[in-house]
């Protein structure tokens, strides 16, 4: 071996990797494409009732939804932020699109949940699958997100469904993490307690983890969110409808103000999705010792269901205890008689007794 190739070893020994990545994508498109365009149909069939719907509903009632919605799960407060984010959104025209990137957002997230609440769980229970995810999770979310879109175009084309399975495959890592980290954090002490009772582990997966482990997993989902909504914008350089081509259009145009009305669009469904998200984490505790259920809209309308009843039964007892003080006195009157009634003989001693 010379000092030149000791010098600059890595020019006559060079591994072939991209020509092995090259062969494999052209194997998976030749022997697979089927299977993955397969694949789509269920997809393309939630994100197209989910986009129609959305599309086509009013917008008064889509902004009065989530009003309603973000106030029940969060706080008024969060709905008021929720109306006024939506309302400047169809404001400045982007309405439509601001529709199309919450429906692909929507079947992006249901997708991860659907794939990666199942996988964090096995992981929590398997320390060798978890020794093999992990790696993969770390890979995943180092490289690139340009990176995702090239296997994508190959397997599945371009388009919207694409869009939500390359945004799927970006934003997953989170969610298995948290997930497997929010199982293994349970309480030692409830575990042992349920073993001791003779808990079934699939019952008490559902009763005692996964409810403890619950804002933990609630985190990642809100993660899953936020990285599916920064991908909008990458995912629009394979035909993605949305907000993020209306920032991709502005960027090739120079144009400022559309770019800027996409991206300000973004950020505020951004702020909506997010605080709404959060309240799905809160505990008991930071709802004020309230369930779900005892606030919102829910809570004021059962509160006001509840006063009602209170005073239907106040007027009830009090019509009844009326009705019973008429009834003594008509029995007390019947009883003694009047004075138009009773015979001479009698009123005469009557008033000799009341005499003496």
């Amino acid at each position: 071996m010379d000092a030149s190739a000791l010098m600059d070893p890595f020019a006559s020994v060079q591994l072939p990797l991209a020509d092995m990545a090259n062969d494999y994508m052209r194997w998976l498109t030749s022997n697979l494409r089927g299977v993955f365009q397969l694949a789509k149909v269920p997809i393309e069939w939630g994100l197209d009732l989910t986009e129609h719907g959305l599309r086509r509903a009013p917008q008064t009632l889509v902004i009065l939804s989530l009003a309603l919605f973000a106030w029940q799960v969060v706080s008024l407060r969060v709905a008021a932020i929720s109306v006024c984010a939506m309302t400047t959104i169809g404001l400045i025209g982007a309405w439509d699109e601001a529709m199309t990137t919450l429906a692909v957002l929507i079947t992006a997230v249901i997708l991860v949940t659907i794939v990666g609440l199942p996988l964090g769980i096995l992981c929590s229970r398997s320390e060798r699958l978890w020794s093999i995810v992990r790696p993969s999770l770390d890979f995943m979310q180092t490289i690139p997100s340009f990176t995702y879109l090239v296997p994508v175009i190959l397997l599945f084309g371009i388009g919207n469904v694409p869009g939500v399975i390359v945004t799927a495959f970006y934003s997953m890592p989170p969610l298995v993490r948290l997930t497997n980290l929010g199982l293994r954090e349970v309480d030692p002490k409830f575990v042992e307690a349920a073993d001791a009772f003779g808990v079934l582990p699939t019952r008490r997966l559902w009763s005692i983890d996964l409810p403890l482990a619950r804002p933990t997993i609630m985190a990642g989902i809100n993660q899953t969110v936020m990285l599916s909504l920064s991908m909008s914008v990458v995912a629009s350089m394979i035909s993605v409808a949305g907000l993020g081509q209306v920032v991709l259009v502005g960027i090739s145009q120079l144009d400022l103000g559309r770019a800027f009305v996409g991206g300000l669009s973004i950020v505020l469904m951004a702020i909506t999705v997010d605080r709404i998200t959060q309240g799905f984490g809160y505990t008991r505790r930071d709802r004020g010792n309230k369930d779900l259920w005892e606030q919102g809209p829910i809570g004021w309308l059962r509160g006001m269901r509840s006063q009602n009843s209170a005073e239907h039964s106040k007027r009830r007892k009090h019509n009844a205890h009326e009705t019973t003080l008429d009834d003594d006195g008509s029995d007390t009157s019947h009883a003694g008689g009047s004075s138009q009634d009773r015979p001479p003989d009698q009123l005469r001693a009557d008033g000799r007794a009341g005499h003496l």
